[in-house]
């Protein structure tokens, strides 16, 4: 396992975009959109990379990996309120 798959990639379709867009919460404040989620899920693995080599290259330490994050959970007690 890279340290880019240790971080959670989440592709949303955006009703006020009319599109997919794609995040990472934990590494980037940014992301990418696109009409496919395929292509939008790609791109956005392509640019966690890209973060992780950035970090490394700057010497800085990664932010806290969100692997073992139990989002399923987290999402559930969000909408359970």
């Amino acid at each position: 396992m890279s340290d880019a798959d240790r971080y959670t990639k989440i592709v949303y379709w955006s009703e006020e975009d009319q599109c997919f867009v794609g995040c990472c919460p934990r590494l980037v404040l940014g992301g990418c959109h696109g009409n496919d989620p395929k292509t939008v899920f790609a791109e956005l693995c392509e640019i966690v990379g890209e973060a992780v080599e950035l970090y490394a290259k700057d010497g800085r330490p990664l932010p806290p990996a969100d692997s073992n994050y139990d989002w399923p959970s987290q999402k559930q007690s969000m909408t359970t309120t």
